[in-house]
């Protein structure tokens, strides 16, 4: 799966106002109610991670807020595989 350019990527972003760019990785950073609601959140992007084979980095700092970054490494920027788990993190996030 090819590298988004940069027009490319801009335009998925539209769609995904709460993530920005960061380099050549999307990035998210969710505040929950509270701890089990942040860990929550990580086991539902797991599972959805483990089924799409496609894995973000994932950082729980404090005790409710959940950062994601996603980049296909293997292509060496954003791919179309990371805004659509963008878009399902998003889903999730929304639960």
């Amino acid at each position: 799966m090819p590298r988004l350019d940069d027009a490319a990527l801009e335009t998925a972003l539209r769609d995904l106002p709460d993530w920005s760019r960061d380099g050549e990785v999307l990035v998210r950073t969710i505040k929950r109610r509270n701890w089990r609601d942040a860990i929550a959140l990580v086991d539902g992007v797991a599972e959805e991670a483990d089924r799409l084979d496609h894995h973000p980095d994932v950082c729980v700092t404090g005790y409710r807020t959940v950062a994601f970054r996603l980049t296909t490494h293997s292509e060496g920027g954003v791919t179309d595989r990371d805004v659509a788990l963008a878009r399902r993190i998003e889903d999730l996030a929304a639960t």
